[in-house]
């Protein structure tokens, strides 16, 4: 009878050890997922940007460049301002066919793509050669695309449009207003990058265009 109590007691003690562990452990877990309490001086500091966040700088004066909505560019300057307390650095950039000069800050460089390559140029001669495609849809869907690719800054979708919209015979009597205005456009830029890539002038970019794509030099010489 005396065993059996002094086990029944034990087993009591050790039931009693064995809570105390589990509430001390649950404490420290509701412990330790309480939010701390920072003190002011403790408490992150907020900073004022006092300059512009800027890309790599990729470019450099005198190199050409093409800003897809207005063509091949040439970089004049790399100039700075001050807007408020913001510094920002900026190109100057004079596009010589449109008589414009435009200004593209450093950080948003990603809208200027360097000039082509002798090796994308011949691929563009490439694709001039090659038939137009003809498309059924409605001439106002098609001009929409035609202007987009004209704007997108990818050369090989520009010469996708003046081969498409070339004409090798008589340009007014085949072509309406909005066509020769697209073609016009699209060829000015085109060849704008075969003189700046190739070194060239615009006669003799003029003539290897032409040639790719089976045109009468006369034609072009009515505008």
């Amino acid at each position: 009878m005396v065993k059996k109590k002094t086990k029944k007691k034990k087993l009591k003690k050790a039931k009693k050890k064995i809570a105390k562990k589990t509430r001390t452990i649950s404490t420290k877990k509701e412990t330790s997922n309480k939010p701390l309490n920072l003190s002011a001086d403790q408490k992150p500091e907020i900073k004022k940007i006092k300059k512009q966040p800027s890309e790599k700088r990729q470019f450099n004066i005198k190199d050409y460049v093409v800003y897809p909505k207005h063509g091949v560019g040439k970089i004049t300057a790399v100039e700075k301002a001050k807007i408020g307390e913001i510094e920002i650095n900026f190109y100057k950039i004079f596009v010589e066919k449109e008589k414009l000069t435009l200004t593209v800050p450093i950080n948003q460089q990603s809208n200027l793509r360097p000039i082509s390559s002798i090796n994308q140029i011949n691929k563009c001669v490439s694709i001039l050669k090659t038939k137009p495609k003809i498309k059924r849809t409605m001439w106002s869907r098609r001009a929409q695309e035609y202007d987009q690719k004209i704007n997108s800054g990818k050369i090989y979708e520009l010469a996708e449009v003046v081969k498409d919209l070339n004409k090798n015979t008589d340009i007014i009597a085949d072509q309406s207003y909005s066509e020769r205005q697209l073609f016009e456009k699209a060829y000015e830029r085109l060849k704008s990058e075969f003189e700046a890539v190739l070194q060239i002038t615009s006669e003799e970019a003029r003539k290897k265009m032409d040639k790719a794509l089976g045109r009468n030099q006369n034609l072009l010489d009515e505008k």
